[in-house]
């Protein structure tokens, strides 16, 4: 699968991704608001060998792609859709090395994901979660025009402590 926008593309994952990959999800900032610690180097390998194979799944349960510069074919992160059951339903997610953030290539990848979840998987409803301390994610998903449904307070344990999560979804018949 392959997904192209103005500066990115968006393809499954290869073997031979993990240390571009361990090179964004190793750093702290990148965890820091995530359910996991910086990854090591076997759990990067891992996670790779899960996406890879994933992609091979009949039916297919999650679309895990990687975020690539396209005029300079570097990995840059990762954006996906976990499809509920039925798949009516995804869960959007997305990650990138921090020297990409702030110049919209994150709403640029959600938003083609999601556009695909949606003409051609035929989804109802992607829905996103959040840490309400990450102002750059939250407006990733307002930009995307999903709304903000809910304020879950304390219900995820990060770091030793407690943090709340805000919840974001859009309907099919809201996407633009």
């Amino acid at each position: 699968m392959l997904l192209r926008t103005e500066r990115l593309l968006l393809r499954e994952f290869m073997d031979d991704d993990w240390p571009a990959f361990h090179a964004v999800e190793s750093l702290p900032e990148v965890a820091r608001y995530q359910s996991f610690e910086p990854r090591t180097e076997d759990e990067s390998r891992a996670y790779i060998q899960r996406a890879v194979a994933g992609a091979a799944e009949e039916p297919r349960a999650t679309y895990d792609l990687a975020v690539v510069l396209a005029a300079e074919r570097r990995l840059i992160g990762r954006c996906g859709l976990g499809l509920a059951s039925p798949a009516f339903e995804a869960m959007l997610w997305y990650t990138l090395h921090p020297a990409y953030w702030g110049q919209g290539y994150t709403t640029e990848a959600a938003r083609a994901l999601v556009g695909f979840g949606f003409r051609q998987l035929g989804l109802h409803r992607v829905w996103a979660d959040c840490d309400p301390a990450n102002p750059g994610s939250w407006r990733v998903l307002e930009k995307l025009g999903l709304r903000r449904e809910g304020h879950l307070r304390e219900n995820v344990w990060m770091d030793g402590a407690w943090t709340d999560s805000y919840i974001y979804a859009v309907l099919d018949r809201e996407w633009s």
